[in-house]
Formats: structure tokens, sequence, C-alpha cells
């Protein structure tokens, strides 16, 4: 039988073979390395080492420095050479002057001994035989001659055979020390291998180092480690100056010429690198520190160190270097070890001790050269220090990476364990709609109890138009996101998904109750929480989708509904009937309406119903109907039955008529209506009152504007004295209004539209501020003017505004502001008690007398009266307007007078169209009238040809009457006092 896949799942997974699998598992990772560890370490420790070199005896010489001048002849030299000591070795001191020196080979029998000069500071090298003084060859970095060759650090001389004295002659760059070895030539060779091999093995090793920490910084995308990688091999060049190495890079030999610069910038850059190097790895650990500041000093000391090293000579810069160094690697030594005590971090602790010994090695090598010593420590240089530090930092790098590793192990553990928790759906899609993953909460949302990777699809729990408008959008943008239902309509989720490496990813949210919350918002936002009608905002977005349909001729009509006596249903029998009561009333009203018609509730007991493609004749008879439902049948909320009537204004509207307009034009048709027999008023299209609302915008739009007082001018109406009508000339100031086409126009719907809009204080600035200019201006022509009246209105006085105004206007004429009595209607006065005792009290200060106008009007005049400072009660017109012809009225004007005069207060009775009425108001005891009787609104001018108010009458039943009036004491407001 053929094995099937699953034989061979079952074949590999037997026992056998899995322990089989542990056991090479164990081998390959565990007993291969010991292994080699091991072998390893008894190779190093009993094997024979085939580079083992014996030791080259060192010649004793005698040495000299040149002086400055002319160089000596091999003879002179010779000379001077004879009186020197013998000396082992000759530190030059970073003197740049050439060497001379002297010495005697051990055996001169010895064919085939090589004399070695190791200073790998030695810039070059001659030689003679002293005893004939032939030359035996000279050398320098980039040439040789004769016996002597550049070789390892150094020079070497292998002549046929050794002279029994030898003279040389050498120049040295740094702080050389100049001596001279005899080797055996096997051993020498053997030497140059031994250091060849050294060489290699530096160079490689760091190299593949520094290669292997780029690419892993490369692949990475780290930059800390580009920087270590240029670390490692500064270090290797640093190593290999040390060593002597460094006159070679790849097997290649560096110019002659070179050769001192690249030293410098090898050692500037070293620094510099490992101070970079070093604030990045401490940079968290320092900040805040005292060392951060001298941190901060090094950095702008780089520049300059770096310039030094390409301008100086080398022996003025070494010594540089070497101060530089010295404080520099204090400091950062010292917080060095403040980070290892601090510190828990193990790749801190790998970087800081690489870092500490290449610090000890260096400081090290600047003490030995400074005190002249080849070496301080035997085991302690620059090239183990390369060794040690770069292991070190491969440590480090090690760490570093498993670091990086666990943490990527514990962030994919984490989004592991997220992707599982997540309260929101996860899921990936191929192009086919077959998941592909899906975290639970998807599988809960979508309720799959079972769910098969590459076999479960999006289809299996949406419909295909789902998938396919998912599908779209993904390709169509970069992120989708769209609202969508299950299968059977149940739930509500909200997509958010984008293509990735050929798959759709997404996420869904279960948002079933949101999208009933939202929808219950929407609800509540357009419609009344309590009928369940649409309240104004949503009957507004209803009549602007109606008002679309008009342009095309389409008719519309809008229906304003008021409930005539409502709010004595809440007052009575509390809210809760009140509102049962509306909800039967909208049952009622859409249960009247037609498709397409929306009833809105606008206020307590106010509905607008918006009629579209419903002509006004057909409108008339739904609304006659709705009213006839309305008032017909009794309400019943509990045990009670309430009668409840509905008064309807109804308009067509017109193309173009705003929202407002048609609510306004319908809430005065539905006004109108309360006082009809049958509760309906119809405004059709062109009716008066839509010419009458545009005519009341247009003076509300001008009042708006800055020509709001254009046109208007003032007249003034005679005020006559009962006791004394020959003896004062007294007026009011009456507002008029002039049309573009110079008519004269009356002035109440200016005022009405005034205070609408809440402009009433810009007309009676003005005319204030008109009256008492032309006072002021005819003071002299007016010497019988007690007072002059003025109308204020009712929201001028509580505009605080106005009323600073009026205060700062009364102060600029102060001197006339005696002659003004401002007249504030009874029923204003009465409704901020307060503030109106307030106002008075201020223009009282300026001599301004206060009237009560209308007075009689208002139901709780005489209970207010006594907390008002007035000076004047003007009787109210309809109390004057055919007297005779009603007792009560005369009864009450007389009740009015004596009221008065207890309070010491003047009366003023308005609206006396006759002779006969003027002689009743005089008899009653009433101290001034004002009427056609005596005279109609005349110019301003008019009063300055007139000597008193009597001048003006024209009737002669009046003027036959006035002898009888002068009876009486002169009497004018002049005089008035308060009577508490």
């Amino acid at each position: 039988m053929p094995n099937t896949p699953v034989h061979q799942h079952r074949f590999l997974s037997s026992p056998a073979n899995l322990a089989l699998e542990r056991v090479l598992r164990v081998f390959a990772y565990y007993l291969i390395p010991v292994g080699i560890g091991l072998f390893s370490l008894v190779a190093l420790l009993f094997w024979h080492n085939q580079y083992q070199v014996s030791e080259p005896v060192v010649l004793p010489m005698r040495v000299f420095a040149q002086d400055e001048g002319a160089a000596p002849s091999p003879a002179q030299a010779l000379a001077q050479l004879a009186s020197r000591p013998a000396v082992a070795a000759y530190d030059t001191n970073l003197s740049s002057r050439p060497v001379w020196f002297s010495f005697a080979p051990m055996s001169a029998s010895a064919q085939q001994d090589v004399i070695e000069f190791p200073s790998r500071h030695g810039l070059s090298l001659r030689c003679w035989d002293a005893t004939n003084l032939r030359p035996l060859g000279e050398a320098s970095r980039s040439h040789a001659g004769g016996a002597i060759g550049a070789v390892k650090a150094g020079f070497a001389l292998r002549p046929g055979a050794l002279p029994t004295q030898m003279l040389c002659s050498g120049t040295f760059g740094g702080p050389a020390r100049v001596s001279a070895v005899q080797w055996r030539s096997e051993q020498f060779a053997l030497s140059v291998e031994q250091y060849h091999r050294k060489s290699g093995l530096l160079d490689g090793g760091m190299i593949v180092l520094a290669l292997f920490v780029l690419l892993t910084a490369l692949i990475n995308r780290q930059p800390l480690y580009v920087l270590f990688s240029g670390w490692l091999i500064l270090n290797l060049r640093v190593g290999a100056l040390s060593a002597g190495w460094d006159i070679q890079w790849l097997g290649q030999t560096v110019p002659a010429d070179l050769l001192l610069l690249s030293r410098s910038l090898t050692l500037t850059l070293y620094g510099i690198a490992t101070l970079i190097l070093y604030q990045n790895l401490l940079r968290t650990s320092l900040e805040g520190s005292r060392y951060a500041a001298p941190m901060r000093a090094m950095q702008w000391l780089s520049l300059p160190l770096l310039a030094a090293a390409v301008l100086l000579p080398y022996h003025v810069y070494l010594p540089i270097v070497w101060v530089t160094c010295t404080v520099c690697l204090s400091i950062m030594a010292a917080g060095l070890f403040r980070v290892i005590a601090e510190s828990r971090n193990r790749v801190a602790t790998w970087f800081a001790a690489s870092f500490a010994l290449t610090v000890l090695a260096t400081l090290v090598e600047i003490v030995s050269a400074a005190l002249g010593m080849r070496e301080v420590v035997g085991f302690i240089n620059s090239v183990t220090a390369a060794l040690a530090s770069s292991l070190l930092a491969a440590l480090a790098v090690a760490e570093q990476m498993r670091a990086e590793t666990e943490k990527r192990e514990e962030a994919q553990r984490k989004l592991e364990h997220a992707y599982e928790a997540m309260p929101v759906g996860l899921f990936t899609l191929d192009m086919h709609g077959q998941f592909q993953s899906a975290n639970p909460s998807l599988q809960k949302m979508l309720g799959a109890s079972s769910f098969e990777p590459g076999r479960t699809a999006w289809r299996d729990f949406f419909s295909e138009n789902v998938w396919k408008e998912l599908y779209e959008q993904v390709h169509g943008r970069s992120d989708a996101e769209l609202e969508i239902a299950n299968r059977d309509a149940t739930r509500r989720f909200l997509v958010s998904a984008t293509l990735a490496r050929g798959r759709i990813e997404g996420v869904l949210q279960d948002i079933t109750e949101k999208s009933k919350a939202t929808e219950q918002l929407r609800f509540m936002a357009d419609n009344d929480p309590l009928t369940k009608v649409y309240n104004r905002r949503g009957i507004e977005k209803m009549f602007e989708m109606a008002a679309v349909s008009l342009a095309a001729g389409t008719p519309m009509a809008l229906a304003y509904i008021d409930l005539d006596r409502f709010k004595l249903i809440n007052d009575l029998f509390g809210h809760a009937a009140g509102d049962e009561v509306l909800k039967q009333v909208c049952e009622r009203i859409g249960m009247t309406l037609t498709s397409g018609q929306q009833l809105g509730r606008v206020g307590g007991d106010e509905f607008v119903i918006v009629m579209p493609d419903t002509s006004v004749s057909l409108a008339s008879l739904i609304c006659r109907g709705i009213v006839e439902r309305i008032g017909n049948v009794p309400y019943r909320v509990g045990d009670k039955a309430f009668h409840v009537r509905g008064s309807i204004g109804l308009i067509e509207v017109s193309t173009g008529m705003p929202m407002r307009d048609v609510i306004s034009t319908a809430d005065r048709a539905c006004r109108e209506a309360k006082e009809s027999s049958d509760g309906l008023v119809i405004y059709e299209r062109n009716a008066s009152a839509f010419y009458e609302r545009e005519a009341e915008l247009n003076l509300v739009a001008k009042l708006q504007g800055p020509s709001a007082t254009e046109g208007l001018f003032i007249e003034m109406q005679p005020i006559m004295s009962l006791k004394t009508p020959h003896e004062s000339l007294n007026f009011e100031v009456l507002l008029r209004m002039r049309g573009p086409d110079g008519r004269i126009m009356p002035a109440g719907p200016l005022i009405g539209a005034a205070e609408k809009s809440g402009r009433a204080g810009v007309i009676d600035r003005w005319v204030l501020s008109t009256s008492l200019g032309w006072i002021a201006e005819n003071i002299s022509r007016l010497p019988n003017t007690r007072f002059v009246c003025m109308n204020l209105s009712g929201a001028s006085l509580n505009d605080e505004r106005f009323v600073a105004d009026t205060l700062e206007i009364l102060a600029r004429h102060v001197h006339v502001a005696s002659r003004l009595c401002m007249e504030i209607t009874e029923s204003v006065a009465l409704h901020d008690l307060d503030n109106t005792r307030r106002f008075i009290d201020q223009v009282r200060n300026f001599g301004v007398k206060v009237a009560l106008d209308d007075f009689g009007a208002g139901y709780t005049s005489f209970s207010y009266l006594k907390e008002l400072p007035a000076d004047v009660l003007k009787i109210d017109g309809n109390f004057i307007v055919n007297i005779n012809a009603h007792p009560a009225n005369v009864a009450i004007v007389e009740a009015i007078v004596s009221l008065a005069v207890n309070l010491g207060m003047k009366t003023i009775a308005e609206w006396a169209e006759d002779a006969a009425t003027v002689q009743t108001l005089a008899e009653i005891g009433v101290d001034y009238v004002q009427g056609w009787a005596v005279s109609r609104s005349l110019p301003p001018e008019r009063m300055l040809t007139a000597s008193s108010s009597a001048s003006f009458i024209q009737d002669p039943e009046l003027l036959e009457l006035l002898p009888n009036l002068g009876n009486g004491t002169a009497l004018d407001l002049r005089g008035m006092v308060r009577m508490h």
C-alpha cells in the first residue's frame, strides 16, 4: 500500500524516530561545542607550540643623538661614541634628531646570524663596518639597499659574515626605543613567521568581527552597531600601532610619507569614536549627573584635536594627545565606574568592561611612553587590549542580540495574547473570502461553533453583496470602513479592513447596541420625546425637504395649531394630565393627515403641520377636520374628561419663503383664528399679511444697518393745562417716519419691529438725543414750557446699555434736562419694579420728571403705585374717549384723580377729542389734557410761534370754554411735591 500523507505523518511521529531526533539534537547542540572546547584547551595546555621562539641576544651599544647643525662623518661619529658608556637601549623621548650608535656582534664567525633593530618608530637606518667604514647598507620605510631591509616592525641586517664592530645611524618618529638584538637565522625566520601570523590573526579576526557587527547593524537598522563596527576597526589600528603592524593595511604597505599622519589620525579618530560610543551607551545613566558638562566639553574638544592631528608634526602632537587622553579618560573612567556600580544591565556591563580594558591599556601605554619604559606590565599592551576588548565587545553584542531576541519573543507573546484576548474581532481573509485566521472574539461575535481556517468563509455569515462591497473598498482605497449586518439582520457590525500582502486584514466590532443608541439619539434629536412627533428641528428638516418641490410648481401648505385654554389643564390638574392630553391630541391629528404630511410640536401646546403637494383648498378641508377632531370629543385622563379647542392658522407657502417667515405668518393667522367663530384663518398666496410681514422684516433689516434712523423726524402735540390754559406751553414729542418716496408713514410698525428685534433702544436713543438737542437750541424761545413729554419703550427700559447712554445724553444736556418728562408705560414699569425704581431715581437726579403712561389699563396699578416715585399719571385714553357716554369711566377717572392728588401727583388725560370731554375732565379735576380737541401733532417750529398750548385751539366750543377754565391758581410741574 503506498504511503499516504497520513501514514507518513504516523511514521515520522513514531516513538523511535522521536527519540532519535532528541539524541541527535543533544549531540549537535551540546556535545559538539563542548568537545571542540575541550579539544582546544588540551592543545593549548599540553601540545607543542610550533611557533615557540627563543629570545634573541640584546647587544650593548654606545649611543649619542646628533646635535643641531652639520651631520658628523662616520669616523667622527666613531670618535664620539668611543667615550660613551655601553647601554642596552636608548629612548629618543620624542626627539627627531638622528641617532648614532655602535655595537659588537656576539660572534663574528657566525655566518647565518641576523641583527634586528626592532623599533616600530624607526623611519630610516644606515650601517657601516666600523673597522674599515665600509657601508653595509641602508633602508627606509619606502626603499632598502645592501644588506639592510625593513623586517617586522623595524629593520634587520643580514650580511654574509658579521663584522666585529658596527656603526649605524637612524632617524625615528615618536617615542622610539633604539636597540639591537642578535638572532640565530632559523629563530629569526620563525619569529618573522610568528609576527605575520599574529598580525594576520588580529587583522582577520577583528575585521570579520567588524563586518559581522556592520551587517547586524544594517539588517537591524541599528546606528549604534555601525558606530561600534567602526570603533572595532580603529581598535585594530591602535593595537597594530602598539605592535608595529600599522605599517600595512590588508596586506598593503602604508606610504612612508603618510605613516605618521595615519598614526595621528588613528589615535584621534579612535578617541572620538570611543567618546561617542561611550556617550551612546551610557547617555541615560549619565544624564543629569555631574559628568554631563564634562562630556559636552570633550565633544567640543574633538574638533580642535582633529585639526591638530592633521596640522602638527607627530612629535609635537603626541604630548598633546597624552595630556588630553589622560584627562578625558580619567573623567570617562570615573563615570564608567559609577555606571557599573549602579546599572544592572548586562549589555552595558559588557560594553563597560570592554571600554575599561581599552582605557587601562591606553593609560599603561601612555605611562610607559612617558617614563621611557618599554612596558609597565608585560602582558598588558595595546595588542592584548585590542583582542580582549574586542572579545568583551563581541559578548556585549551577543548579549544585546539575546536581549533583543527576548524582547521580540516577549512582544510576540504579548501580541499573541492580545490577539486572543482582544475584545474586538480580528481576522485575515484571502482574496476568495476564506478566513485564514480569526481570534476568539470574532468567532464569538459571529456565533461560529466550529471554525476552520481555509474552510470557513465570510459568506457563511454575511451576504454576497457585503463581501463584494468589502472586496471593492479594500481594492479601491488604502483603508476601508463600512457598517454591515449579518444574514438575518439581527446584529450590526463595523468592519475596518486593509489590503496587505495579498490578504485582507481587518477588525470587526459589534455595534448593535451602539446603532440602537444612535438611532434613539437621532430620533430624539428630531422628535419630541413626549408625543413622538417631530420637534422644531425635525419639522424644519421636513420643511426644507418639502420646499424643494415648490420650484417645480407643486403646491404646499403649512398649518399652525395652538390649543386654547390648555394652560388651565396644567394649572388645575397637573402636567401629567396635560401631557396625556397632548399625546391624545397628536393621535387625533395624525389620524386626519394623509401620507407625506408631517406634524411637529414647536411649543408647549403649539404644533406645525407641513403639507407638501397639498393645495390650500384641500389643506383647509383637512384643517377644519382637525379643529373638529380636537374640540368635539372630550379627552379622558383617568376619571376626568377635558374639552380642548384648537385654533389653526393655515397659509399657502410660496417659493423662496424661509421657514422662519412661514412660521411667523402662520402664527399670526393662528392668533386671528382665536377670534374667529370656526377657529381657522387662511392666508392664501399674495395675502396682505405676507406683505405686512415682508414690510416688517424690511424694517427689522433696516434697524440692523447703519441707517436705522434714516427718514425719522419728530412732531409735537400740545398738552394744555386745565387750570391755567394761557400760561404754559407744554407738549409731547411724537415719532414720525418718512418713506423713500417722501410720504409720511405711520411709525407704529417701525416701533413694533424695533421691539421684536431688540433694537428699540436705537429709536429711543435717537428721539431722546434729538428732543433734548432741539430744546437746548431753542430754550430761549420757550419761556412758558414747563415740561416736554417723551415716551420710552419697555424694551429700552430693560436695556442696560440704553440706560447708560440715556444718563450720558442727560449729562450733555443737563441745563435743559429739567424740562424733560419721560413716560413709562404702566405695564412695563410693573414688570420689574426694582429696575423701574432704580431708573427713575437715576434720571430724577438730572431733574427729569417721570410719568406713568396708560395708567389704569393694568389691574395691579393701585397696589404698586405707592412704590414708584412718579410725578405724573397719564390716564389711559380708553377711559377718556366718549367719557360722557359711559358714566363708569367718569367714576374711574375721578378715582384716579383723587388718588393722584393724595399722592402729590399731577394727571394728564389723553385722547380728548371734543370740548364736552375737556369740560368733564376739568370738572373732575384733571390737571392737563391732550388730544385733537386742543391740537393735532405739529412740526416743532410751530411750538416756537405760540405763547401757550391754548394758542393752537381751533374748536369754537372749546374756545368759548377757555375763560371758565382760568379761575383756578396757576399750576405747573415745577411746584410738584411728592407726598408720602
